[in-house]
């Protein structure tokens, strides 16, 4: 029997689907679920009804012991080496090869020490700038974090971008841990290189791998979500991917698919009851 997740609490929009896939559905707190023994396609489902569909995937939710999430334009709002350039005039160059190597069109490594080089020079104070005037964690993140926490799973942010920014939001919104990579800075200036290596596709997986182990997580109970081709490979190790208004590549690998609600829509597939 498949259940079918309806993302939604609007009563309209699931008598709409009810019609559409002769399917009857019962409601829960935060959403509908529909059972039914079809393969229903539900991705011309959800661009007609503009609203999150999901199959409830073939995941322990009550066995989930680690939650790891990119952060640039998944966990929040912005990338934030595009406007860290935009306070050196760059940021329409910076922001066309983020979106190249966020795409798997660029060798994500390479693209970084690119966009990083162009940064030389700048006051350290624009970091600060960008954290508290552009950045925002994405709608339902805060509440995600504190529901987890709930549940006893372990929370981590992981970026192929920056550690002030890890480290900041990390404090900020309660996460047990953070990896990113860290800029070099000399008399309060970015010198336009990073610190050690960089942490790209195989180093975010490498981190999941690292914190199941710490915790004693079968990397089967690891949830990772995010958005663009360098999240591909940590998620292939974990047990459940989710991709939140991602890049083609992504949407068709993930698990679950996050496109139109926010972060906390993740609840709804925790406890039937909910």
């Amino acid at each position: 029997m498949n259940i079918i997740i309806l993302h939604t609490q609007d009563l309209v929009i699931a008598n709409k689907m009810a019609d559409a896939v002769g399917v009857r559905f019962e409601s829960q707190a935060s959403h509908f679920r529909f059972s039914t023994d079809k393969e229903i396609d539900i991705a011309p489902l959800r661009e007609a009804l503009d609203v999150d569909i999901n199959y409830l995937p073939a995941f322990d939710f009550s066995k989930a012991g680690l939650f790891v999430s990119d952060m640039d334009s998944t966990l929040i709002n912005i990338e934030c080496i595009d406007e860290i350039a935009d306070f050196a005039n760059l940021k329409a160059q910076v922001a066309v090869i983020t979106e190249r190597a966020m795409q798997g069109e660029l060798d994500f490594s390479a693209s970084l020490i690119e966009r990083v080089a162009l940064l030389q020079g700048l006051n350290v104070e624009v970091l600060d700038r960008v954290y508290a005037e552009r950045l925002k964690v994405n709608k339902g993140g805060k509440a995600l974090i504190q529901f987890l926490k709930t549940q006893q799973i372990k929370t981590a942010v992981v970026s192929g971008g920056f550690s002030y920014f890890t480290q900041r939001l990390a404090q900020d919104i309660g996460l047990d841990y953070n990896r990113a990579n860290t800029l070099v800075i000399e008399d309060n200036q970015l010198t336009g290189k990073v610190k050690g290596d960089i942490v790209n596709a195989t180093a975010k997986a490498e981190f999941v791998v690292e914190l199941c182990a710490k915790h004693q997580v079968s990397p089967h109970q690891a949830i990772v979500i995010g958005d663009g081709a360098n999240d591909l490979e940590m998620m292939a190790v974990a047990g459940l991917s989710v991709a939140y208004y991602a890049k083609p590549a992504v949407l068709e690998y993930a698990d679950i698919v996050i496109n139109y609600g926010g972060l906390d829509i993740m609840v709804d597939f925790f406890n039937k009851s909910l």
